[in-house]
């Protein structure tokens, strides 16, 4: 299922401008971005983690599109470790070890809920079909009801909580009459396989490979769900003030190659290689082009986006995953207004 949503609408004020940005008291900045793209001949690195052998940054980064056009503003990519869950990533940009990444409304709200130095700038809609409570085929599990008294594998206050918590609340069903077995996605198809789990609430990087391998199928996904998680990207917040005009480029790029990217996701697989263990073959190549091209675009942050974040922090401290309910507005940019 394919869900398409109204156009987006200008950000209200509650997104910071590149104004009120400039106006703010400056963190701290790496060697790197203190030397600007102010004229002083100077190239700023920005710190981006490894994309890996798929989508719009590995192939920016194999054909040199990216530090292309982040050059035109006197900048160029630092790539620094490998993309993986969201949290270490927004640990790393508080300490000032990175200045991009990219992770879901799910982790970025229980990142916040600690002492954040990023902020949001860019948003992309929520996976309907890529996302949702995966069984192993033959299981029994035929819906969300079957879930009772049995085992499901999360990633705990991300992606997976959420998931499982959404299917929970909207099927009526307590969310105690099922176990919760918190693991890192990269641990779970084996748990998963072995039988030491009933299910798993995943996202497409690790459902592609086990729907794939004609394993496992999505007893409920995040359309029948109702997800309203997000796949935002952060900037750190000290680089975002002294850069404006690279997180607007940075934007640009990432919004005009996602459309190339949907319209032709088989291009953006397999950039690297298309051997070994990073590449996507067979069934789960398919999979993932079927995700991809029903998924959405990376674009600006609008109201209607925040009344959906504002939802599920609304809901994360409903469901106790944080303490208290998180003010996610007060960590947006307004991507449109940076130059």
């Amino acid at each position: 299922m394919q869900v398409t949503r109204p156009l987006r609408t200008t950000a209200p004020a509650a997104l910071l401008t590149a104004t009120a940005l400039l106006a703010l008291s400056a963190c701290g900045t790496s060697a790197a971005d203190s030397t600007g793209a102010d004229g002083s001949g100077k190239t700023v690195e920005v710190r981006i983690p490894d994309p890996g052998n798929s989508g719009v940054l590995a192939l920016g980064k194999k054909d040199g599109s990216l530090d292309k056009a982040l050059g035109k503003v006197g900048a160029k990519v630092k790539w620094t470790g490998s993309a993986g869950p969201f949290a270490p990533a927004a640990q790393a940009m508080n300490a000032d070890q990175l200045d991009i990444a990219t992770g879901s409304i799910t982790s970025g709200i229980t990142s916040l809920a600690q002492r954040p130095g990023f902020k949001f700038f860019t948003a992309v809609d929520p996976d309907a079909a890529g996302e949702g409570i995966l069984v192993r085929d033959g299981s029994g599990i035929a819906s969300v009801t079957d879930l009772i008294g049995r085992k499901v594998a999360v990633n705990q206050g991300g992606t997976g909580e959420y998931l499982l918590l959404k299917a929970l609340a909207k099927a009526k069903i307590p969310s105690e009459q099922v176990e919760r077995v918190y693991l890192r996605p990269d641990q779970t198809a084996a748990v998963l396989n072995a039988g030491q789990v009933d299910a798993w609430a995943v996202w497409a990087t690790y459902a592609v490979a086990e729907i794939g391998g004609g394993k496992a199928h999505f007893v409920a996904d995040g359309a029948a769900i109702g997800s309203d998680n997000y796949s935002l990207n952060a900037v750190r917040t000290g680089f975002a003030e002294q850069h404006p005009e690279i997180v607007r480029a940075l934007y640009d790029y990432l919004h005009e190659a996602s459309a190339r990217e949907k319209k032709d996701p088989a291009a953006y697989l397999n950039v690297f290689t298309d051997v070994g263990p990073t590449a996507v073959t067979g069934k789960a190549k398919e999979v993932q082009t079927e995700f991809t091209a029903q998924g959405g675009t990376v674009d600006p942050i609008g109201p209607e986006d925040i009344a959906r974040f504002e939802a599920v922090a609304a809901f994360y401290a409903e469901q106790q995953v944080t303490k208290e309910k998180v003010d996610v507005a007060a960590h947006l940019l307004d991507v449109e207004k940076l130059t």
